[in-house]
Parts: C-alpha cells; structure tokens; sequence
C-alpha cells in the first residue's frame, strides 16, 4: 500500500504532458470558432469550388498564384461535399491532422537521430504544437503556415544528418516531398532551404554534396513533375498570368524603410536576439539551422515587399522555436544566468502573444454579414472593391454566389498605386491601360452571365464610387441598382423592384 502514492505521481507525471497537449488542442480549436475566417482562404475555397464544378483555372477564374494555392484545398472541398459539411470545417480539420502528422514524422526523426535531449523533447512538442496550432490566429491554413509544416521534416532530417545519423530511405523521401510542397506555393522560400543546406554543409563539411541527398534528389524530382503538370495542364498560368503579375503584382512593394518597421521584423529580430544571448556559450547544429531558416524566411519576407502579417509567418515561427530551444538547452550557473533563463521564459511568452496578434490583423467585414444576411437566401453578389475581404468570407458565410472571375478589381486598384508613385514610362502606362481593360471586359463577360442581386460599392477601402463614374461599360449594366443602405462606407445597391 505504501507504493500507491509513487504509483500515482509516476502516472500524473506520464500523463502531464499529453494533458497539457490536449489542452493546447482544446484552445486551438476554440479559436477557429471564435476568430473571423480567413480572407484568402474563403476565395481559394470558392475558386476550387468552382474549378469542381468544370470551370478552367486561370480562364473561367482568375488567381494569380500557382495551381497548387488552388489544389492544396481541393481535397477539404471533395470531402466535405461528400459529407454534407461546410468546406470551412473540413479544411480545419485536414490542416490540424497535418500538423500532427508533421510534428510525429519530425519528432520520429530527431528522436532516432537523438538530436534533442529526452528531457527536452515534451517541452520542444509542446512548442511546437503552439507555434503550429494556435499562433497563427488569422493565418491559420494559409499556405506559409502550410509551407512551414511541410518544412519542418525537413528540418529534422537536416538536424540528424548534422548529428551524423542518417535517417531512413522513407524519411528522407517524405521530407524531400513537404520541401517540393513548400517551394510549389511560393519560390521565395527557397532561400530559407539554401539557408538550411548551407548550415548542414558547414557542420558535415559536405560542401556541395548536400544537394545530393535522398531528400534533395525526391524534393528536386517532385517539384520538376510540378511544373511539369503546370506547362501542360495550366499553361495559361505561364502565358497570361505569369506577364499580369510580373507587369503588375511584383511592381508594387512598400519601401524597404517601411518594410522593417513592421511589427514582424520587430518580434523577429528581438526572438531571434534572445536565442542568441542565451545560446553564445553553447552553438550547436540545430540551433545554427534553426537561426539560419528563419533568417532565409526573413529574407522572402522583405523580397515580397508587401508586409502583409501571413507573409511574415514561417519567419516568426521559426525564430520562436530558435528561442524556445535556446531556453531548454539553457544550463544556468549564476544567480544571473538563473534571472536570465526566467526572463526568457517571459520574452517568449510575450513575443508569442504580439504575435498571435499580429497574424489576426485583417479586414473583418462581419458587421456588413450581418446586414447582408438581412436581405434574402442565397444572394449573388458583385463588389466594386480591390479589398478582398469586402467579398470574401461574406459570400460564403451569407451561402451566397459570386459573380466576378476574380478575388477583386486588384488591377485596377494597383494600377492606381503606381501611378500615384510617379516613374511610370509610357510604355509602362499603355500596358497597365490594357491590363485594366482586359479586367473591366472580364467583369463585364461575368456580371452578363451571372447578374448580381446585391453590389458592394467600396467607398472605406478605396473609391468604388468613382471608380464606377469613370467606367459606364459597368455602370450601364447597374443602371437598374440603386443604393439601399451605407455601412461603414461600403454601400450596398439592390435592383429596383
């Protein structure tokens, strides 16, 4: 009888951190029900939808970014249609099995590799799973947050060959394939890969020779299919959208100055300056990776130039786990040393709380949903806006239809920033007049195929107003709408009876 207490606190202590791992899950999935639904996401969902249903991608809907930004939801739609579900939910769903399965493979791999103390390994879950499941707020399911789960066997399988352990045939051609997965959504992620291979070449002194691994050479093989499968299968995506977003998209970027004084380099730099105390004593393989992938991830952030907070997340992710796992290896002597350790302890929390904050700072037009929903089932809506989140999640949450090709009048819109800039050529103007053409004939072809019943005119974010003054081929088709009622300057028009 006398062992049943031991018994009993060797159980809690077991069970301790799948409590705690429950209770992380429990908080993360309140949040996808408390937070407003993501803007981006909510349009990638409507053009899969679309794309489901027959429409060609990149002709009957227009998204400038790579197929996979589209297909990567395509199986949450398939499922939930199958089910009956809401594809919101269903997505949800996937995303949080797919950080389990990329926290298992990873842990599997550095816990075969013994890449991190047995005392350590519970903690660095744990942080991982809140960097992963509960961080990203807002971002959560874009495809950086993707992008980063994809990575982080990836990572794991750097750390264990830094180690001098290579891993299994099959490790390394998954982590090969979540690399292919992340650099398909975006190139600009390939710096934060070079940053990795160039930290495992320094500490296995394999020179070049890094490239060719088992999950380079898988990774290297994936991504050739992709394009592959992009020339032959959407080679509009090449020949129309590829000069729309080099003419365009990529010529407008806030100015570096403006770039670093956003709170995403701020909670970087000052994560990423606290490892750095804490580890100068003691630099090791996986903390240089770490430090060397979120510097990598940095570097797209500021070549994006758009500073918009999903932009900055695999950096900031990955400079709080540098600082977490800076805090675990952390061996305090002094009484110093011991106020330091406690003071990082803090710092993380802090910057991890800025940060959930960070990611959740998007347009929120739930207050217009709820007049919206005021109106009728099922409405098909048109807005006169650049602002994507005018239209998206409304449409969806109100079961509603859209009627533009496209997320928003972004051309127009951007075409307008530049201008504004000044340094615009000639040359460069007529081909930004021809590109805002082809948008207004676009919408012009979809409000003819599918007329609204309800119009969104955007007066808080941008001057739809004006903009529908300057344009009568859009005007003309509207003549019949007049303007029921204003909502934070955004107003909506319906069809006289």
């Amino acid at each position: 009888m006398q062992g049943h207490p031991a018994i009993a606190v060797s159980t809690l202590t077991r069970l301790l951190p799948w409590l705690a791992m429950a209770a992380l899950f429990a908080v993360a999935i309140v949040l996808r029900h408390v937070l407003a639904a993501n803007t981006d996401i909510s349009w990638l969902l409507t053009a899969g939808e679309r794309v489901r249903d027959g429409q060609r991608l990149y002709v009957d809907v227009i998204e400038t970014n790579p197929p996979i930004s589209v297909l990567a939801y395509m199986p949450g739609i398939v499922i939930a249609r199958a089910l009956g579900l809401a594809a919101e939910t269903v997505v949800d769903a996937l995303v949080f099995t797919g950080i389990f399965v990329s926290l298992l493979l990873s842990a599997r791999i550095l816990t075969q590799a013994s890449v991190v103390d047995r005392a350590h390994r519970w903690p660095l879950a744990l942080l991982a799973f809140s960097v992963l499941a509960i961080l990203p707020t807002e971002t959560f399911g874009q495809r950086e947050h993707i992008a980063v789960m994809a990575l982080l066997p990836f990572l794991a399988v750097t750390a264990a060959r830094m180690k001098g352990n290579a891993p299994s045939s099959t490790m390394a051609v998954i982590s090969g394939i979540g690399v292919a997965i992340a650099l398909s959504f975006k190139p600009y992620f390939a710096i934060a890969l070079l940053g990795a291979l160039q930290v495992m070449a320094i500490f296995t002194r394999g020179s070049w020779r890094v490239v060719l691994t088992l999950e380079c050479l898988s990774g290297a093989i994936a991504l050739v299919l992709y394009v592959a499968v992009i020339a032959v299968v959407f080679p509009e995506f090449l020949m129309v959208i590829g000069p729309l977003v080099r003419d365009v998209y990529l010529q407008v970027q806030q100015p570096f100055m403006t770039l670093l004084e956003k709170p995403a380099v701020v909670l970087w730099a000052t994560g990423l300056l606290a490892a750095v105390v804490l580890k100068r004593r003691s630099v090791d393989g996986p903390f240089v990776l770490l430090l060397a992938t979120s510097a990598g991830f940095a570097a797209g952030f500021i070549l994006q130039g758009k500073g918009w907070p999903y932009h900055s997340y695999p950096m900031i992710a990955l400079a709080l786990l540098t600082l977490g796992y800076a805090r675990m290896a952390y061996v305090p002597i002094t009484g110093a040393d011991r106020l330091l350790g406690i003071g990082a302890v803090v710092l993380l929390a802090m910057l991890f709380m800025r940060s959930m904050l960070w990611f959740d700072t998007a347009f929120d037009a739930r207050p217009l949903q709820e007049r919206v929903e005021q109106l009728g089932q099922r409405p098909v809506i048109l807005a006169i806006s650049a602002e994507p989140g005018i239209g998206h999640p409304l449409v969806r949450a109100v079961g509603g239809t859209w009627v533009s090709r496209q997320q928003g009048l972004w051309v127009a819109a951007y075409q307008n920033v530049l201008r504004s800039r000044g340094g615009v050529t000639p040359a460069q103007d007529r081909l930004l007049d021809d590109y805002a053409a082809r948008e207004r004939a676009m919408l012009v072809e979809d409000i003819k195929k599918r007329p609204p019943t309800l119009v969104l005119v955007d007066d808080l974010t941008g001057n739809g107003s004006e903009w529908l003054k300057a344009h009568p081929d859009i005007a003309d088709l509207l003549k019949d709408f007049r303007p029921m009622e204003t909502i934070n300057k955004v107003t909506l028009m319906t069809r006289n009876p």
